[in-house]
This record gives C-alpha cells, sequence and structure tokens, in this order.
C-alpha cells in the first residue's frame, strides 16, 4: 500500500499573511471575516494573522509575493470580489489576479489561495461573501490550512 498524506485542520501555530481588496469592500470586509472566523476554528491565534488592505485585486498577487518572501507566513490568503461591469477591465483584473496569485504559489512554495469572487453582479457577490451560497472567505481560509498541513507533511515525510 502506498504511503498517503493527508493535511489536518488543526493550525495551531499556523502564521497567515491575508492581503485583501479594499474595492468592493462591503463584499471584501465579509469575506474577511469568514476568513478569520475559519481560521480562529482551527486554532491560529489572532497574533499569529497578518491582514494587509491593498487598492482592489490587481494589486494582491505583489502583496502576497511580499508575505510569502518574508519568512513568516505559512499560508497566504487573498481576497477580493471583481464583479463584471460594461468593459472588458473585469477580465484583465480577474485574470491578474488568479495568475499572480498561482504564481506566488509556484514561485514560492507557500501555500497562496485565490479567495476572489469573480460575480455578474453584486447580487452573486453577496451570495458568495455570507450570503446563500456560503463565504468563499471561509472556504479560502480552510484550504491554506488544509494545503498548509499537507506541504508539512511532505516535507517530513
Amino acid at each position: 500500500m502506498p504511503k498517503e498524506l493527508r493535511g489536518d485542520m488543526n493550525a495551531q501555530g499556523l502564521r497567515v499573511g491575508i492581503a485583501v481588496a479594499r474595492f468592493n469592500e462591503v463584499i471584501t470586509k465579509q469575506l474577511l471575516d469568514g476568513a478569520l472566523e475559519a481560521l480562529a476554528r482551527c486554532g491560529v491565534r489572532d497574533n499569529d494573522i497578518t491582514v494587509a488592505w491593498v487598492p482592489g485585486s490587481f494589486e494582491l498577487p505583489v502583496v502576497a509575493r511580499a508575505f510569502a518572501k518574508s519568512g513568516r507566513c505559512d499560508a497566504v490568503i487573498c481576497l477580493g470580489a471583481v464583479i463584471r461591469g460594461e468593459t472588458t477591465h473585469y477580465d484583465m483584473v480577474a485574470g491578474q489576479a488568479q495568475g499572480g496569485a498561482g504564481a506566488v504559489s509556484l514561485d514560492t512554495g507557500v501555500p497562496t489561495i485565490f479567495g476572489v469572487l469573480t460575480t455578474e453582479n453584486i447580487e452573486q457577490a453577496l451570495n458568495r461573501a455570507g450570503g446563500k451560497s456560503g463565504n468563499i472567505g471561509t472556504n479560502a481560509a480552510l484550504a491554506a490550512v488544509e494545503t498548509a498541513s499537507v506541504l508539512a507533511a511532505v516535507n517530513t515525510a
């Protein structure tokens, strides 16, 4: 039988950086609240969490990279909300935020979780920020905890 590695949700001692977009703050604040509540449930202490507010989702990757390269974060979470408008700006911002977060993760080895909503309208965003569709901030935090745990298991196996 092959060796199987799984992460767990015990995050005591885990250090987390959270980059949050200020643009669409009515949404992103709810995402942040969901992430913070989930991290607390997993045992992450408040003083092991650093939150950095950035202007918008486009700026998330550069701050995520700074967190990851600092040596002070075991996981990074990017939270934002990109809502489609009447121009192609939506596509550019969403694509750059997603690609940038993925590049940070691969380039640094620090799990960098993409918790950015990409929705057609504000109603969809509200539904995914604590409404009837749950809270993507919560999901992102749980993914960060589990991924960091799996990486720790890989590195000690």
